[in-house]
């Protein structure tokens, strides 16, 4: 086989310290330059938010994400990170340079790549003979090719180093991954990157770049898929009569399938996964195959948001025309202050759209949605409970297991709990004279 994969053990040996350049301070920019200064590396990241990079030189990251804060303003003060208007600025004397800029989705589902483009064209004049550029964004398969035009750089070659953080992890996953993964046709170049891991315990799989690329779409496609199976098991648990929870619990202990992502919920979502499915099959239908697998599977997931909505109106007594809902949780996961493609957010429009009048609270929340005018952003859960018809648990996060169900049953007009996430004490909420409805358990 041509180009073989190469597993590389884990290295006990000091790191040296490289000087590398981050282009873009988004939630992968800030974490991967925020992480390589911790590993005692120089880095200097750049943005063309003049606003932005000013409030990072103080140490305020505008992102919630854990442990990050911490690491960014220990970096400024060991001297080994900075931020810097600009990417031309950035890139000069510098060794590596990652590019961490956005590729949204176009309408058509394939990745807007002229980000990318336009920030290769821009710091291409400013390079160094020899500096290896980085693509950390998520792109699609061919990619490097393309950064590699827009460099006209024969000599500073282009390697795809694909991330796999967790929002509300990023950190953890960045210092403790379960793989590092390295595309490259240049080999001297993919040891370079590598040698940027060789402090962090994990083993790193150097490939070709369009393996690296189908790495990142093929690993959030089948995680993906598994939610959406969840939620496809827990309507059919719902049919017969079952308890998804003690379903997946039995199936997670089989080790080839594993307890992770075995969860039910209102969907699924965020920046990465919604994206990535739609771009995958994109790829695949652009190469000649039709990936109906994964179609189905993102099917699956738009079939939950109006499952959840449904139970909502059962809930609400067979309609939410002005009627007042509460929901717990906005983000679309606990442990970030992310909206983007967020289930709570689709949930919320549909209801909106169906006449009801919501309240909403999520602790990473505080000020009103863009785009979102009729949804009233409330400072607690009880606020979110007042007067309300039906109340819903949309995101999980761990305070909405221990509210005061005595004290949101006395606020509201109708003691009706829909929990998306399964999160609360059923039997619990029921003693308090609660009508209950969970995601696959009845």
């Amino acid at each position: 086989m041509e180009n073989p994969p190469t597993d590389i053990a884990p290295s006990n040996a000091p790191e040296s310290t490289s000087r590398i350049a981050v282009i873009g301070t988004g939630y992968v920019g800030l974490t991967t330059g925020a992480c390589f200064a911790a590993l005692g590396h120089n880095v200097l990241c750049a943005d063309i938010d003049e606003a932005k990079v000013e409030s990072l030189k103080k140490g305020k990251i505008p992102i919630h994400e854990e442990g990050l804060e911490a690491i960014v303003q220990e970096g400024m003060e060991a001297g080994r990170l900075d931020f810097v208007l600009g990417s031309a600025g950035a890139v000069k004397g510098r060794e590596f340079v990652y590019l961490c800029v956005p590729t949204p989705q176009l309408p058509d589902g394939s990745a807007d790549l002229s980000f990318i483009e336009a920030a290769a064209a821009e710091i291409a004049p400013h390079l160094d003979r020899g500096t290896v550029v980085v693509n950390k964004s998520t792109v699609p398969v061919g990619s490097t090719r393309l950064v590699e035009q827009a460099l006209g750089r024969s000599d500073c070659p282009v390697v795809s180093n694909p991330e796999f953080l967790r929002e509300g992890s990023a950190v953890s996953d960045f210092m403790n991954p379960d793989r590092v993964v390295i595309g490259a046709d240049d080999q001297s170049a993919a040891t370079r990157v590598a040698s940027l891991f060789l402090s962090v315990r994990a083993p790193i799989l150097v490939t070709d770049p369009a393996s690296a690329e189908t790495t990142k779409y093929a690993s959030n496609a089948f995680l993906a898929t598994k939610l959406s199976f969840v939620n496809a098991v827990a309507a059919v648990c719902e049919a017969v009569d079952a308890d998804v929870n003690d379903v997946m619990l039995g199936m997670g202990y089989d080790k080839r399938i594993g307890h992770q992502f075995l969860r039910p919920g209102p969907g699924w979502g965020g920046s990465c996964f919604p994206k990535d499915t739609r771009a995958l099959t994109r790829i695949a239908q652009d190469a000649g195959y039709d990936f109906s697998l994964l179609r189905g599977v993102i099917e699956v997931n738009d079939e939950q948001f109006g499952r959840v909505v449904d139970k909502i109106e059962q809930a609400a007594g067979g309609s939410v025309d002005g009627k007042n809902v509460g929901v717990l949780g906005l983000t679309f996961k606990a442990g970030t202050d992310d909206l983007r493609e967020s289930p709570a957010i689709e949930v919320i429009k549909r209801l909106i759209a169906k006449g009801a009048k919501v309240r909403g609270y999520d602790p990473a929340v505080s000020n009103p949605i863009a785009g979102l005018d009729d949804l009233e952003v409330v400072d607690d859960a009880y606020a979110a409970a007042e007067n309300a018809e039906v109340m819903t648990v949309l995101t999980e996060w761990d305070e909405f297991k221990w509210l005061d169900l005595d004290k949101i049953a006395g606020l509201m007009s109708n003691k009706s709990i829909v929990d998306s996430r399964n999160i609360l004490d059923r039997g619990a909420v029921r003693r308090r004279g609660f009508a209950y409805q969970g995601i696959g358990r009845n």
